[in-house]
C-alpha cells in the first residue's frame, strides 16, 4: 500500500475546475471526478481541506471592471464560492466522505461559521471541511484565502489544481519547447510574476514558509501522487 507523505493538506480548486468543459456553471460530471479523486487520499488517512473558488459562476475583479463597486462584487463572488462549497459537498458525501462546509461569512442555515479549533477538530474526526466566502475580505482571492486557511490549521502542504501540468519557463500554448520547472522558489515566482496565484497569496505563503504544489487537475491520479511524495507538476518552496 502506497503511504502518504503527508498528514493534513490544503486542496485549493478554482472555480472554472467545476464547469468541467461547459462554459459556465457546475458540471455534475467534474463534480464526481474531482470528489472521486479527494476519495483517493481521504482512503489513505490523510486530513483534507478545501478552498474553493467561484470564478465558474461570478469573478468580482471582473465586475468591478465595468464599474461595480469592488466590495460589492468582491462580496457576490463569495456567495458564489459558497454555492460551489454546497455543490461539493453534495458529491462528497455521495460517495460516503463525512463533509463539513465552513463559511467565513455567516449564513447558519447553509454553513457553519469558519471557527478555526472547531475545523481541526472536524479534520482530526476523520472529516473533509470546505472553507467557503474566502477570507470574508473584499479585495483578497481565494488564493490567499487558502493560504491563510492552511496556515491556521497548521496543514503541511497546499495543493493548486490547475488546468496546466505546472509551471513552464515559458508559455506552453505558444511555444511548443516550453519546460516544466518542477521545483522554484516564492522569490523567483514573485520575481518573475508567473500567475500562478496571486502575488499576496504567494508572499504569505513564503513568510510563513508554506509549501506549494501546483498540478494539472485533469490528470487522473495527480492528488494521490502529490500526497504520496511523487515528483509531480511545481513544487514552490525555499
Amino acid at each position: 500500500m502506497t503511504l502518504p507523505r503527508y498528514k493534513r493538506i490544503v486542496l485549493k480548486l478554482s472555480g472554472e475546475a467545476l464547469m468541467g468543459d461547459q462554459g459556465y456553471g457546475i458540471s455534475p460530471d467534474m463534480l464526481k471526478y474531482v470528489a472521486e479523486e479527494v476519495r483517493s487520499i481521504f482512503d489513505l488517512g490523510v486530513q483534507v481541506a478545501i478552498v474553493v473558488g467561484g470564478g465558474n459562476i461570478f469573478r468580482g475583479v471582473a465586475a468591478s471592471s465595468y464599474d461595480m463597486d469592488r466590495a460589492s462584487a468582491d462580496h457576490m463572488g463569495m456567495l458564489a464560492t459558497v454555492i460551489n462549497s454546497l455543490a461539493f459537498q453534495d458529491a462528497l458525501e455521495k460517495k460516503g466522505i463525512p463533509t463539513r462546509v465552513q463559511s467565513a461569512i455567516s449564513m447558519h442555515e447553509v454553513a457553519e461559521p469558519y471557527i478555526r479549533r472547531r475545523a481541526v477538530r472536524h479534520l482530526e474526526k476523520g472529516r473533509v471541511v470546505i472553507f467557503a466566502a474566502g477570507t470574508g475580505n473584499p479585495y483578497f482571492t481565494t488564493d490567499t484565502a487558502a493560504v491563510l486557511r492552511a496556515q491556521e490549521i497548521h496543514a503541511e502542504i497546499l495543493l493548486k489544481a490547475t488546468k496546466v501540468d505546472g509551471l513552464f519557463d515559458s508559455d506552453p500554448v505558444k511555444h511548443e519547447n516550453a519546460k516544466l520547472i518542477r521545483n522554484i522558489s516564492y522569490m523567483e515566482v514573485l520575481k518573475r510574476q508567473l500567475n500562478v496565484m496571486d502575488m499576496t497569496a504567494i508572499s504569505l505563503a513564503m513568510d510563513n514558509h508554506l509549501t506549494l504544489t501546483v498540478f494539472n487537475l485533469k490528470t487522473k491520479g495527480n492528488i494521490k501522487s502529490v500526497v504520496c511524495g511523487k515528483d509531480t507538476g511545481t513544487r514552490i518552496s525555499e
